[in-house]
């Protein structure tokens, strides 16, 4: 008779016990396969929080760092390097962001190829809203306490370093 399944089903434990039949023991597929379905969920719950806003993650995430620079405003080409994302992601993100009147392009005045984006009022008003919002929801990680959220991050910075996400110094 099959096992019923039942609420505590675990699918990514399931996985590491036919894998470790299959192939033997890789913790290293449980972590990925864990931190890959964390991803999801957590995007998928963000996401939710900002769509009303008009916005998506990715857009969140470029209008928060256009409040972070001084004026308001960065080159394109510096949104991809900050956010470590393709030229064509920034271009297509920002666009939208233009086309939701929360940004403005216009080129850059110290670099006759490059384009400026800046953030607009309702880009501000908006942004802070959303950032309310995902506050109040801690960012979907409202079940740890800020010291697991702390080794959270501390358990992920070698992986990022090793990749140069950012310098160690």
């Amino acid at each position: 008779m099959p096992k019923p399944l039942s609420l505590s089903f675990d699918p990514i434990a399931r996985a590491d016990e036919l894998w470790k039949q299959r192939w033997g023991s890789v913790p290293s597929m449980v972590a990925i396969t864990s931190i890959m379905r964390a991803h999801q969920i957590l995007l998928s719950q963000v996401d939710a929080v900002v769509r009303p806003y008009g916005l998506t993650f990715a857009r969140y995430e470029a209008l928060v760092l256009l409040t972070f620079s001084k004026a308001g405003e960065l080159p394109m080409s510096k949104i991809g390097e900050r956010l470590m994302v393709h030229p064509t992601s920034v271009t297509n993100t920002v666009d939208r962001l233009v086309t939701s009147g929360l940004v403005d392009k216009r080129p850059n005045p110290n670099d006759g190829r490059g384009t400026l984006a800046s953030i607009t009022e309702r880009g501000r008003e908006v942004v802070e809203s959303a950032t309310r919002d995902l506050m109040a929801m801690e960012f979907g990680l409202g079940v740890y306490d800020a010291e697991d959220c702390g080794q959270i991050f501390e358990l992920l910075r070698p992986l990022r370093v090793a990749a140069q996400d950012f310098d160690e110094d």
